[in-house]
């Protein structure tokens, strides 16, 4: 067998055919050079240099093993860059999860940090509701979460990333949409709304309960739906009004308007980063580190 050190060593003799020059380009002396040539044809067991006094030749042998001798090099060289570029965190795989709503505000964000400060890092995507998202936190099949509060599990940190006002959307021909100036939560008291489902929305709803029950509001709930997209499509469709988070703006439906809403909490909406402090995955922390 042989070692890097060797091949090494025996590389810089065949290029330079000169053992005092080679010597020389590894900042060594000879002896120890030739020393490390003959272990080297020990272990091959074959002569890879004809030596004279004046002259150093490879040998048939010798020219054969050069080629893979740069090969090999070149391999540990790649291999030692890899499992340092992965333990800072350069390369490797990110699993990120996220709800429907958070997508139309924060989710390009992250996605545009990770391309630009770790292009060698791999996103995974999967859209999953917030407690989904937290089982698949603690569980370890998740590195990252945009979840929505609370975040209960003691084993997950957490970082407010995102705070946004409600937006009223409403069919274009409602009375409330052509009211100058913003609408106040009275403004919906026996009004039809489109509700969010208190399972698989349960933020939202429960958001949204509160926030009425504190100013003494009572909408008519018509539907329960869980994706903003659909609570819109009914909006559109002139089947209520609803309360959405004001990057649902983003999004252009024919036959619906949004207003501002004036609220006690002017940002009442909340969007969280959560992860498992104990995850080992150093493309993790290197992106967290970036954010």
């Amino acid at each position: 067998m042989f070692t890097l050190t060797q091949l090494t060593n025996f590389v810089a003799v065949a290029e330079e055919l000169h053992f005092g020059r080679a010597a020389e380009r590894l900042r060594m002396t000879q002896p120890p050079l030739s020393r490390q040539i003959q272990l080297l044809e020990n272990g091959l067991q074959v002569r890879l240099f004809d030596r004279t006094n004046r002259t150093v030749r490879l040998t048939p042998a010798g020219r054969a093993f050069l080629g893979e001798a740069r090969r090999l090099l070149k391999q540990a060289e790649h291999a030692t860059l890899s499992v340092r570029q992965f333990s800072a965190g350069e390369v490797g795989t990110i699993a990120i999860g996220f709800t429907a709503a958070s997508a139309y505000a924060q989710l390009g964000r992250l996605l545009e940090t990770a391309s630009s400060a770790l292009p060698g890092v791999e996103v995974v995507l999967r859209e999953m509701v917030t407690r989904d998202q937290l089982e698949a936190l603690s569980e370890g099949s998740l590195d990252l979460g945009l979840v929505r509060p609370p975040v209960p599990d003691a084993e997950l940190d957490s970082r407010t990333v995102l705070r946004e006002p409600l937006l009223a959307a409403l069919p274009e021909g409602h009375p409330l949409a052509r009211r100058e100036g913003p609408l106040s939560l009275a403004d919906f008291d026996g009004e039809r709304l489109i509700m969010y489902s208190p399972i698989e929305a349960r933020y939202f709803h429960d958001l949204l309960i509160s926030v009425f029950r504190a100013a003494g509001v009572v909408p008519v709930y018509a539907q329960y739906l869980s994706q903003v997209h659909s609570i819109l499509a009914l909006v559109g469709g002139g089947w209520g009004a609803a309360l959405v988070p004001e990057a649902a703006a983003q999004l252009r439906y024919v036959g619906l308007r949004f207003k501002e809403v004036e609220l006690p909490e002017p940002r009442p909406v909340e969007l969280n980063l959560a992860w498992r402090g104990s995850n080992d995955n150093p493309a993790l922390h290197a992106f967290l580190d970036r954010l």
